[in-house]
């Protein structure tokens, strides 16, 4: 079964080449480009992961993060981080506010995927039943 993704970007060709990426690996993707709008996308598609920008208008991809892990119903739900951040601390403020997983923008295309990948695994102890 397809697994659902929420893509949140608000660059629109980084948004089609996400978007693209995941379904040509069998997820479906909801693309949302307003960061005010992502949580009550995320609430309406219940999605199994969530990819979001850090540099965002409105809101930024921190706070989104925080929005998420506040909310019961999605608090639990893999976020994966793309950022043109490259600073030496950006990646630990970025986990630190939630973000389960960062890739750096330019992104490489398959190490996006194997992130993804990698964040929609089964627990390995699953495994064994």
């Amino acid at each position: 079964m397809p697994r659902p993704v929420l893509v949140v970007e608000d660059n629109e060709l980084n948004l089609k080449l996400f978007c693209d990426l995941l379904r040509a690996h069998g997820f479906v993707p909801t693309p949302v480009r307003d960061g005010r709008e992502a949580v009550a996308k995320a609430r309406e598609t219940a999605p199994d992961l969530i990819v979001t920008d850090i540099q965002l208008p409105h809101v930024t991809g921190l706070e989104l993060i925080q929005r998420f892990r506040a909310d019961p119903r999605l608090k639990h739900v893999p976020i994966m981080a793309v950022t043109a951040y490259a600073g030496h601390d950006d990646e630990a403020r970025i986990r630190a506010a939630g973000a389960t997983a960062y890739v750096s923008k330019p992104i490489s295309v398959l190490r996006f995927i194997e992130e993804v990948r990698a964040l929609l695994a089964p627990p390995a102890d699953s495994a064994a039943t």
